[in-house]
């Protein structure tokens, strides 16, 4: 007994010298510290950027003020590609607060804290306290996720639902007990039925795939007939069809729930008879293999990482089946939405966002097994991460010194050098010290690797946010536009989301359209409307160009089609952005 109290005694104290700087409360402060900061720069500092987050800002400042909350609605029409819980949620800041892009984003960092923790417990569960903090860091970083958790969307709100769906999915399959599958199952389903409210019902598809894999691999087929599993449905069902009877009882009431359960799920992965603006399956179209091959770019900066974790877990394949759990969750979890997806009709990366936690899992079960010491593949693969990091303060400094060359004031330059040199400098020393870590201190590599990404995200590119958003500046064309048509009726030609979006937020909250396409019927019923209100003046996108230079700047009026100079319509203004969208204010001379 005595040789046992000992040995146990040496291995808690070889695990606490092998944790390293996350042995420390002060270090652990110091990790949640540069999470926390690198999330609040993604929000909070920069504007609403095309493509999505106009039109998501519009509809939730439209639901911050509306009669009816049942229905989205963007630019006043009924708006059914997503159930209204996000925007819920951001209209109360929009209300107290204002219209400004931070104000929109506060809840994103409940979301982005919910996500963290639900994958942390997930993993501190089924493979220790270490390798929860390890994936609940990667869950934060991934690019993919990272990107979900700064935009305003759906997706953020989705991410979090399945993350904590996906810890009660495990306590509830792996309890021994039934009260305690129970517990698991409903904090299971009152997950999904938020994540359902958030993006509909491809909130049950890494849940639901998880477990039936989990079920089929390891034979145990009582696990999906248990009624612990099938009790919590009565929440997802109280949730869900309350809000599903507001919308039935709503205008319309029937055709907003086809498009919502019909046409926006079902015409996700077939194309379904329905009109134009319905074909969902038209847009974003999916090709063989897109996902795996994209896959590395979701993933970074942790590719390799999550290679090396891989690679481990098929030589450790045959453990015992307690001690693989967590590598058969998080393949479970990760695996069976990535082909589900990769067979659809439409693909965009963020439909892969609720499948991130099992490789987050996966990552985290990897750091753990390498703390008695890494082997030499684990190795190669945190300086290969290391020397990404390195490549990454290279490009990230000659975007900075292309993008700011010759527009900095004295004030704002001095400002910018500092940050930037700031954030480059502890990037590149923290990489280095990875490196050299990598073999001998495996834990330091880790925390110094993640260190480094996140004094990336934090002092370089707040810097490019300030550059982009001159290029995305929308809200300074709709006002422009508003002051330039006073008094005159506005009709906007063949309107993209965003174009309604900007013109409903900044200028005129109901305005007249004419659907496209521009040819000559379209120029026809211009000139119908010019006829019946003489004083009307017309927006149109104009196509993109790339920069032009001083010495070639081009006429605006050479915008304008010959067609549409035939038919005497002509520009009144014309708005762009630098490198960014272009508009033109037309009119209809007699």
């Amino acid at each position: 007994m005595g040789r046992i109290i000992q040995a146990r005694a040496r291995v808690k104290y070889s695990q606490r010298m092998q944790f390293g700087p996350l042995n420390t409360r002060r270090t652990l402060l110091g990790l949640g510290g540069a999470l926390l900061l690198a999330w609040c720069v993604g929000m909070f500092a920069r504007g609403y950027w095309t493509p999505d987050e106009p039109r998501e800002a519009d509809i939730a400042w439209r639901m911050s003020w509306q009669a009816d909350k049942a229905v989205p609605l963007l630019a006043g029409e009924a708006f059914c590609e997503k159930p209204p819980l996000t925007y819920w949620l951001a209209a109360y800041p929009i209300k107290l607060l204002g219209t400004q892009a931070w104000v929109a984003r506060l809840p994103n960092l409940l979301y982005a804290l919910i996500t963290a923790l639900g994958v942390g417990l997930l993993a501190s569960r089924s493979a220790g306290r270490f390798a929860g903090l390890v994936a609940a860091a990667t869950i934060s970083t991934f690019l993919l996720a990272y990107q979900v958790a700064i935009w305003l969307a759906t997706d953020a709100p989705l991410l979090a639902a399945v993350s904590v769906a996906l810890l009660g999915a495990y306590i509830g399959f792996y309890a021994t007990a039934s009260p305690e599958r129970l517990r698991g199952y409903l904090l299971m389903h009152t997950a999904l039925a938020f994540g359902f409210l958030s993006k509909s019902a491809v909130a049950w598809m890494v849940p639901a795939l998880a477990i039936l894999t989990l079920s089929i691999w390891e034979r145990r087929w009582r696990e999906l007939i248990r009624w612990e599993l099938y009790f919590g449905l009565l929440i997802q069902a109280a949730l869900i069809l309350s809000w599903v009877w507001f919308v039935y009882r709503g205008d319309d009431g029937l055709q907003h729930l086809k498009v919502f359960f019909w046409n926006n799920l079902v015409g996700r992965f077939a194309a379904l008879d329905a009109p134009p603006d319905l074909q969902y399956a038209a847009a974003h179209r999916n090709s063989p293999g897109k996902y795996l091959i994209e896959l590395p770019v979701y993933l970074f900066p942790w590719t390799l990482l999550v290679i090396a974790a891989a690679r481990r877990a098929w030589r450790q394949r045959r453990a015992a089946l307690h001690d693989n759990r967590a590598v058969r969750f998080a393949l479970a979890a990760s695996l069976p939405p990535l082909l589900v997806l990769s067979l659809a009709a439409t693909a965009r990366n963020i439909y892969l966002a609720p499948a991130l936690p099992g490789f987050a899992l996966l990552v985290g079960w990897w750091a753990r097994e390498i703390l008695p010491g890494p082997d030499s593949w684990d190795v190669r693969a945190l300086r290969a991460t290391a020397a990404m990091l390195l490549l990454g303060v290279a490009v990230f400094a000659a975007a900075l010194a292309v993008l700011g060359a010759g527009d900095w004031s004295m004030s704002g330059h001095a400002i910018y050098v500092a940050v930037s040199l700031a954030g480059l400098s502890a990037a590149a020393i923290l990489a280095v010290r990875a490196w050299a870590a990598a073999r001998e201190h495996a834990v330091h590599a880790q925390w110094a690797l993640l260190l480094a990404y996140c004094a990336l995200l934090i002092g370089p590119a707040s810097q490019v946010y300030r550059h982009v958003d001159a290029w995305q500046d929308l809200a300074k064309i709709g006002r422009a536009v508003e002051r330039d048509a006073a008094g005159r009726p506005l009709i906007l030609l063949a309107p993209d989301e965003t174009t309604r979006a900007v013109i409903d937020m900044y200028a005129r909250h109901s305005v007249d359209r004419i659907a496209g396409p521009l040819d000559a019927a379209g120029i026809e019923r211009i000139r119908s409307v010019a006829a019946a209100a003489p004083m009307s003046l017309f927006l149109v996108q104009l196509p993109s160009r790339s920069p032009q230079l001083p010495w070639r700047a081009r006429s605006p009026q050479a915008d304008v089609s010959p067609q549409w100079a035939a038919a005497k319509i002509q520009m009144a203004k014309s708005y762009s952005l630098p490198n960014g969208r272009r508009y033109a204010l037309l009119q209809v001379t007699p």
